[in-house]
């Protein structure tokens, strides 16, 4: 049985691709959308992490420009072949947007009412390994949102706790992480590539 999707023509999807002062191309609201509002299925080639990582070099790279989205253990989206306009959603420290993953596919949902104009943005929460280093962290994975909140990276909150076991140090300053955050990474991307910059 094939999939049902929620693939929409520009002129009826809630927003449009423009230029963002975020990073590149981004998506920005075409009328107001209500919080709890669905946006977008993010489509493209379904492929394993295999196919993935051979696709892209993450570390080879000096910017940080795929449009990977991790669904589950075995499979990967790569919104580069075969996506649609919701690979330009940017990332956000302090997003209006969320992913949800819904029986292997993923839809972008509003967290807060957004007004028309305003940019959807979410938070990747990019997957670590620990192989990063601090200068890769707030560069090739650089945060550029601009939002109070903002911790500098597109990577994953870490507890300070993880950030040692990591990487063997804590950065300077680093915030507590708050609880409701620490609950909506599980549910996050676990490896979204950042966009175009």
């Amino acid at each position: 049985m094939a999939r049902r999707t929620l693939k929409l023509p520009p002129a009826e999807q809630p927003f449009e691709v423009r230029k963002s002062k975020i990073a590149g191309l981004g998506a920005f609201a075409t009328r107001g959308i209500r919080k709890g509002e669905r946006i977008v299925e993010y489509l493209g080639d379904r492929v394993s992490h295999k196919v993935a990582d051979a696709r892209y070099d993450d570390h080879a790279e000096t910017a940080h420009h795929t449009f990977l989205f991790s669904v589950n253990r075995s499979v990967v989206i790569d919104a580069y072949v075969k996506g649609n306009d919701a690979r330009y959603i940017n990332h956000s420290c302090d997003g209006n947007c969320e992913s949800e993953i819904e029986r292997g596919r993923v839809f972008i949902d509003a967290i807060k009412n957004i007004r028309k104009g305003d940019e959807l943005t979410y938070d990747y929460a990019y997957g670590r390994d620990g192989s990063e280093t601090p200068e890769e962290e707030t560069g090739l994975y650089g945060c550029r949102c601009g939002k109070r909140a903002c911790r500098g990276t597109i990577l994953e909150e870490i507890s300070d706790r993880r950030r040692r076991e990591l990487y063997g140090h804590t950065r300077h300053g680093a915030r507590k992480h708050a609880a409701s955050r620490q609950g909506h990474a599980g549910r996050k991307k676990g490896r979204e590539k950042a966009k175009s910059r």
